[in-house]
Formats: structure tokens, C-alpha cells, sequence
């Protein structure tokens, strides 16, 4: 009986200890579980924007390939001879194959991929991308096989403004053709496909000869695969859809996995900011858990109590984070698409697809986060022994003894160590690693730092009194001011490591803009349109012209399941280009070698190096000398330049589709890019983009910025939830010492001069949080910029201090702690020194 009575006093007084600190400080509370919730939001919603962009992916990838188990694709835009597909249908384990030409084609202002496909083989191998009439499939009468009719998908009819019966211009590779709305297609509403018969795409669009694809319903697959292997030619090679999907999926994986990292500070944060707070609430408390361990709770009683709270405050903010992350998954993608501005899936059509692991996942998150926050100052709380702290509730540590250093600096190196390892599947997993535990590191020697800072001025004699309490307070309990900084640490330096690291990126971006665009005009096609050599003599005889360089760029696949890099075919060999801005040279090249220059990237992506010689599917099979790697931040997987001798040489192709134009002193740009328009074919006039540079870099930034916009919100977020852990934690700690405040005053000091040592600790404390946040996230950069950028983008840069950015954070967190202090310290001072020192339970 008496163990169930001490039980149930025990619980009793539980009860009674978590109620009440709920009841009287109710905005703590609320603050953590903010914290909490906004974390799991920013990551959960992240995550769900990447998995919606994604499955839109998907969808509009299997829309446009019709769900075949096997394809044979073209290594590039050129296709592949079509005397392959009697072979490809005649060899073991395949069953029927499609033939597809692929046209990057626009309608109106809408680009459509169209589809010229066999309706005959395409009802045995891929039958979603059969027309639909209004009565159902048209393949029983002639509507099918007649070249000016044209079937879409829904989504195309929706971007084209088209209806069914209507007559529509398809512009593709320069030509344009007038084709009637037939029917529907059953491909997924997630392409904006359109279907043609082949021979129309092929004599319509000068495409005879090539194929793009041949789609394959295979009777043997394990027989099918060795078997096309050995009979294909080099520009062409096997795909999978799930080839495919990695395809897609590999172009923006870093970026994605970057944003998750990211979103996840958010959360850090929030567990710091838990910590703060639970530290605080256990100091404040450490009168009455010791009390109730004198009346015979035992420790695990403490630990439960403290857990308990973290356990509450873990499961309202995660459930409100989620709700919250779904909503602003749908705001995402609304206003900013699936790609959250980076460009990676531009014409895709997102929506939010809820997924309920990562729901899971990260409701555990919160959890643990909060939980974790929980579990030290729960143990600190258990360990205290029950008589001294009855006797004190502050900081017992001894100002005389030294604070330990080795744990912060054991942790830096290992996060140094861990840094320096190489990516694990293209992703730099070590790196962010690396940068956790650097984290963990500074904020450990958050102390060690505060009581070095402080030592000079805490050895001094004279000065103000308020200024000499101050930073003896702080001296004597770095602890304390460590609780009060842990969050705002962090989120400080991570907001730093990510603002130096854009700064340096959009530096070298910039810097980079300003050595290639050379030229006064600049043009390009679109929808596959291509400049031949009558228009290019015309176009270089327009009156102004100084000099003129005509180029082709095209997406070569190098292997099935990578993103293809940018074949790029323009005058090299006899060049010395300036604007080429060249990182490392061979030494000499072999007699007759066939020379390439390869891009920063494609030689991080498959170890290209100067000198080397390698394979590239071009006309056939093609060995050529690696002459020189060059620079560049405009192509994230990789590009090869090939003098466009040796390229029309090897392909026969004579088309091209950029241009650069110097002007000759004097002349008007936009006089001149009218002149050029006017030289074009009717043909080819809509088809054609012609900028000036200052246009085109100005482009470039605003999409960088795009690219970045989510970080810098994700950056502010971090911050706020830090600067509001610090006024939290402040605020608590000022309340928390309201004895020590009445012992002052009867010593004489006057509220005035409280009010000054509590803004010039509050100063201090905010600028040793700067200034530890400022040097750790420079430091985390280093990690940023030489190790994760480099294995996430292949992309190389030097540093730039954002000094601007520093100085603004360090005055923030400076005025915004001090002016916390104070507002805290007026509740606090309000009070009698008599009643401020009365003994109260």
C-alpha cells in the first residue's frame, strides 16, 4: 500500500510539475512546438514539391515513349539511319517493333513534342499513342494514315487553346506545316504530345532517311537485349523507361537533395531552440525537482517529467508541420512550378501527390528533434544532487577552472576528415556529414569561445559597475550564455556558409558572362529549326556585320541513364578564342588527332582529361584527343566543343542554329538584328530569337536568383526561428534572475544601471553568437564551395566574403539580443528589492 501511495503521489506530482509549467509559461511552449512545426513544414513541404515535380516527370516521360518495354534510341537529335528497324524486327526475343520520329515542335507559342509514328506497329507495341476520334480509336478507316491530320494529347490541346477540328501551324527543324485537330490521344495528361504519321514527319519535315526511336514489345527480353547490343549502331543505344525516369531524375538530384539538406536546418534549428528553452525550464525549476527528490522521486521521475514535455511539444508541432508543409507544397508549386524556379522541369505539370512514408518520416523527425532537445537538460535536471540544489539554481560552474576545448576541437577535425571523402553515387554525402559535425563542433565550443572572448575584459578593474557585472556574469557562466546561442549559432552559420557560397558562385557566374558573351548580337532557333547555307551566306552579307561565327548545339547521350551533354560545333581548331575561357591545356597533341575541347563538368562526370583520347557516338563511332578543359556554369552536365569542320565532316549535317555577330564601329544592334530578320525564309522568321548580351546575362542572373530563391527563404526562415530562440531564452533567463536583480538593488545599484548591464549583456551575448557563427559558417563555405558544390554541380569557384552580409548579421543579432534583454529586464526589475529577494514557494 505504501508503494502504491508514493506511485501515485509520484505521478501526482508529475502532474502537477508539467501542468504548472505549461500553465505559467505557456509561450514557451508554443514557441517550441512553433519551431518544431516549422521545421518539419519547410522539409516536408520540400520534399513533397521534389516528389510531385518528379512524378510529373515520370508521367510525361511515359506519355511521350507510349509504354514500351524496350526502345532504341538515337544518341542525338539526328536519329539513326531507318534501314536499322528491319533488323532490329528480324533479331531474337523481339516480337514487333515502331518506328518514331521525334519533332520538338511549337504550336502557336506552346512546344509540343510530335510523334511521327506507324499506326500500324504503334497499335501492337504502344497503343496509348493511337488517335482517339470523339466515337473512340481511329484505326479502322483512313483519317490515321492521312498526312494533315493531327492527333494531341489533352494536355497539348489545353496548351496549344486548340479544339478538335481545328487548323493549327507545327513548326519543327525550320520547316512549317499546316495540320487539322483530328482526335485525342489516350497518353497521360502529363505530355503535351501530339501524333502525326510518319511519313508525313519525315517528307514534311525534312526528316527522310532518320528515325528517332524504335519502340519494342519483346518475346524475350534476356534473349532481346544481348542480341540488339551486338547489332546497333553507335548512335543509337538501348533505353529503358526506368532508364529514362534516371535520366530526369539525375539532371536535378542535386539540386533536390541540396533543398532537403537544406529545409532541414529549419528543423535543426527548432531542436536547438528546444534544447534553449528545456535548459532554461529545468534551471528554473531545479529548486522543485530536487525537492521532490528529497520527498522520493527517484531520477527516472525527472527524466520522465522533462521527456515528457519534449514527447508533447514533439507531437503538436510535427502534426501542425505537416498540415502546413502540405499547404505550402501547394502554394510551390502554384506560384513557382515543380521545379521551384530552377528550370529542371519547366513544362512539366505538377501536382501535390501526397506520400505518406514521408509523412511518417517526418513526424519522426520532429519527434526526435524535439525529444533530443529534451533528453540533456532532462539528464542535467536527474543528476543535480537534491541538497545543492536546493541551496542554488544558477550556474555552479567556477570561473577559475578552465572550459574544456578538445570536444569542439575533436569534432571540427572529424567533420575536416569527413569532408575530404569522395561522393557516394554522385552525391556528396560525406560533405554534408562533414558539415554536421563541424556544426555540432562550433556550437560545443560555444563556451570556450565565450570565456576567451570575455577573459580580457573580465580581467580588467575599472570601468562602469553595470559594465563590469556583465561581463563578469557572463564570464563566470558561459554555460549560460552557450544555451542562450546554440540555436542561433547554427542557423547563423549555416545562413552564412550558404549566403558566401552563392556569392561566390553568382561572382563566378557573373564574371564568367562577362568573358563569353563577346559578341554584339547573339540568335538562336527554336523548335529544331536550323540555319542552312544559303540563309547563313544571306544573314552574313547584312550590311554592319564585322564578323560573324555560325554554330551548331545539340544533346548528345553518352550512356542511357545520365542526362545527355552539349555537343557544340563552331570554328576551334584554327582559333585561338579569348572568350573560350580555358582551365588546363594538353601538352601537344598527336599527328591527325581529331581534337575536342570538354567542359569543366563533363570531365568531373566521366574523367575526361587533357590529352586523354575518348569515344563519342558521333557518325558511328568517333575517336578523338581531348585538346583542353574550359570553364563553364552553363551547361551542369557537361559539354564537348568540336571544330564544326570535322563535324560536318563526320555527319554530313550543315545545319546550324546559333549565331554570334560583332558589329562594326557605329552600327545600331537593334537596326542590325532587324536587318538580319528580314533576310530570313518566312519560314524560319518566327522560329529564330535574336539577343543582344546585356539581355542575355541579365537573363542568366534572374535565373540564378530563381534557382536560389527557395534558399534564401529557407535561409531567412532559419534565422528567424534562431533570433527568436535567442529572445526566448534571453527573456527567460532575465526572468529567471530576478533574486540576483533585488541583491543588487539593495547593494545600491539603481534600475537605470540594471537596465544598462542587462543591454551590454544582451550585446554581448548576441555578438558572441555573430561572431561564432560568422567564423564556423565561413568555415562550413569552405565545405560548400570545394567539396559539396563541385561532387553536386561539377562546378568550380573561388571564394567571396559577402563582407555587406556579415556586418548586417553581426549588428541583427547584436541590437536584437540587447533590446530583448532589456524589454525582460523591465518585467523583471519591476518589483521591490524586498520582494524580490523573499523566499516564495
Amino acid at each position: 500500500m505504501a508503494s502504491d501511495a508514493g506511485l501515485i503521489s509520484g505521478r501526482l506530482a508529475l502532474t502537477w510539475l508539467i501542468g504548472g509549467e505549461w500553465r505559467f509559461h505557456p509561450a514557451r511552449f508554443l514557441m517550441t512546438a512553433i519551431a518544431i512545426a516549422v521545421g518539419v513544414a519547410l522539409g516536408f513541404a520540400v520534399h513533397l514539391v521534389n516528389g510531385s515535380a518528379l512524378a510529373s516527370f515520370d508521367g510525361a516521360m511515359r506519355g511521350v515513349s507510349g509504354g514500351a518495354e524496350l526502345s532504341i534510341r538515337g544518341t542525338s537529335p539526328l536519329g539513326f539511319d531507318e534501314r536499322v528497324y528491319p533488323r532490329v524486327v528480324r533479331a531474337a526475343g523481339v516480337a514487333d517493333a515502331s518506328p518514331v520520329v521525334r519533332l520538338d515542335a511549337r504550336i502557336g507559342d506552346a512546344r509540343v513534342a510530335v510523334l511521327g509514328v506507324d499506326v500500324i506497329r504503334a497499335a501492337m507495341v504502344t497503343p496509348s499513342l493511337i488517335g482517339l476520334r470523339p466515337n473512340g480509336p481511329d484505326t479502322s478507316n483512313d483519317a490515321a494514315f492521312d498526312e494533315a491530320m493531327l492527333f494531341l494529347s489533352r494536355r497539348a490541346l489545353v496548351l496549344t487553346k486548340s479544339q478538335i477540328g481545328a487548323q493549327v501551324q507545327v513548326a519543327a527543324n525550320g520547316r512549317t506545316a499546316s495540320f487539322r485537330v483530328a482526335g485525342t490521344l489516350a497518353a497521360t495528361d502529363d505530355a503535351a504530345v501530339g501524333v502525326i504519321d510518319i511519313a508525313a514527319a519525315q517528307w514534311r519535315f525534312a526528316r527522310l532517311g532518320r528515325i528517332d526511336r524504335l519502340d519494342l514489345k519483346l518475346s524475350d527480353r534476356a534473349i532481346a537485349e544481348p542480341a540488339l547490343a551486338a547489332l546497333l549502331p553507335r548512335d543509337a543505344i538501348v533505353s529503358t523507361a526506368s532508364a529514362q525516369n534516371t535520366q530526369g531524375d539525375a539532371l536535378s538530384r542535386a539540386y533536390r537533395v541540396n533543398l532537403d539538406m537544406l529545409a532541414l536546418v529549419a528543423l535543426l534549428t527548432g531542436g536547438f531552440l528546444v534544447y534553449s528553452a528545456q535548459s532554461l525550464s529545468v534551471v528554473r525549476r531545479q529548486r522543485a525537482f530536487a525537492l521532490l527528490r528529497t520527498l522520493g522521486m527517484p531520477q527516472g521521475g525527472v527524466v520522465a517529467a522533462v521527456i515528457v514535455e519534449g514527447i508533447a511539444i514533439g507531437l503538436v508541432g510535427s502534426a501542425v508541420g505537416l498540415a502546413a508543409g502540405y499547404g505550402l507544397a501547394w502554394a510551390a508549386i502554384h506560384w513557382f512550378g515543380g521545379d521551384l524556379g530552377a528550370g529542371y522541369f519547366g513544362r512539366g505539370n505538377a501536382r501535390v501527390v501526397f506520400q505518406p512514408v514521408a509523412a511518417l518520416g517526418f513526424f519522426a523527425l520532429g519527434m526526435l528533434a524535439a525529444c533530443l532537445g529534451s533528453a540533456l537538460p532532462a539528464r542535467v535536471a536527474a543528476r543535480a544532487a537534491p541538497a545543492a540544489a536546493l541551496k542554488n539554481a544558477g550556474d555552479v560552474l567556477d570561473p577559475r577552472q578552465p572550459v574544456a576545448w578538445w570536444p569542439a576541437a575533436v569534432l571540427l577535425v572529424a567533420g575536416g576528415g569527413a569532408a575530404l571523402l569522395p561522393a557516394i553515387a554522385g552525391l556528396p554525402v560525406f560533405g554534408f556529414l562533414g558539415m554536421a559535425l563541424m556544426l555540432a563542433g562550433g556550437v560545443a565550443g560555444v563556451p570556450w569561445f565565450a570565456r576567451t572572448l570575455l577573459a580580457p575584459l573580465a580581467r580588467r578593474q575599472s570601468g562602469a559597475v553595470p559594465g563590469q557585472l556583465a561581463v563578469r556574469h557572463l564570464y563566470g557562466a558561459p554555460g549560460e550564455a552557450a544555451t542562450a546561442l546554440c540555436g542561433i549559432v547554427a542557423s547563423t552559420a549555416l545562413m552564412i556558409a550558404m549566403a558566401t557560397m552563392v556569392t561566390s558562385f553568382r561572382g563566378a557566374v557573373d564574371d564568367w558572362l562577362g568573358d563569353v558573351l563577346g559578341a554584339d548580337l547573339y540568335a538562336r532557333t527554336t523548335s529544331g529549326a536550323s540555319f542552312d547555307p544559303g540563309t547563313r551566306r544571306r544573314m552574313a552579307a547584312t550590311p554592319g556585320i564585322a564578323t560573324v561565327a555560325f554554330s551548331r548545339q545539340l544533346p548528345l547521350t553518352i550512356a542511357a541513364d545520365r542526362p545527355p551533354i552539349s555537343l557544340i560545333a563552331r570554328p576551334e581548331r584554327n582559333s585561338r578564342d579569348p572568350l573560350l575561357v580555358v582551365i588546363e591545356r594538353a601538352a601537344s597533341l598527336p599527328a591527325g588527332a581529331l581534337p575536342i575541347w570538354v567542359s569543366e563538368p563533363a570531365q568531373r562526370l566521366y574523367g575526361w582529361d587533357p590529352g586523354e583520347t575518348i569515344t563519342l557516338p558521333i557518325a558511328g563511332e568517333t575517336r578523338f584527343v581531348v585538346a583542353a578543359i574550359w570553364r563553364d556554369y552553363g551547361r551542369q552536365a557537361g559539354a564537348v566543343i568540336i571544330d564544326e569542320g570535322d563535324y560536318q565532316r563526320l555527319t554530313g549535317d550543315e545545319g546550324r542554329d546559333e549565331l554570334s555577330v560583332t558589329l562594326t564601329p557605329g552600327q545600331d544592334a537593334d537596326r542590325v538584328a532587324a536587318a538580319i530578320t528580314a533576310r530570313l525564309p518566312a519560314t524560319l522568321r518566327g522560329q529564330v530569337e535574336i539577343t543582344q548580351p546585356a539581355t542575355l546575362r541579365r537573363f542568366a542572373l534572374t535565373l540564378f536568383d530563381r534557382s536560389f530563391a527557395v534558399t534564401y527563404l529557407l535561409e531567412a526562415v532559419a534565422i528567424l526561428v534562431g533570433l527568436a530562440g535567442v529572445a526566448a531564452t534571453m527573456s527567460a533567463q532575465t526572468i529567471a534572475r530576478e533574486r540576483e536583480f533585488g541583491m543588487l538593488r539593495h547593494l545600491g545599484l539603481t534600475r537605470g544601471q540594471l537596465t544598462t548591464m542587462l543591454a551590454t549583456e544582451g550585446a554581448m551575448v548576441g555578438l558572441t553568437g555573430a561572431l561564432a557563427g560568422i567564423g564556423l559558417g565561413l568555415l562550413l563555405a569552405q565545405v560548400l564551395i570545394h567539396v559539396i558544390n563541385p561532387q553536386s554541380f561539377n562546378w568550380t569557384m573561388a571564394t567571396r566574403v559577402p563582407v555587406g552580409t556579415l556586418i548586417g548579421v553581426a549588428v541583427a543579432l547584436t541590437g536584437a539580443a540587447a533590446a530583448t534583454a532589456v524589454l525582460a529586464g523591465r518585467r523583471a526589475t519591476a518589483r521591490s528589492a524586498v520582494q524580490s529577494v523573499r523566499e516564495d514557494w
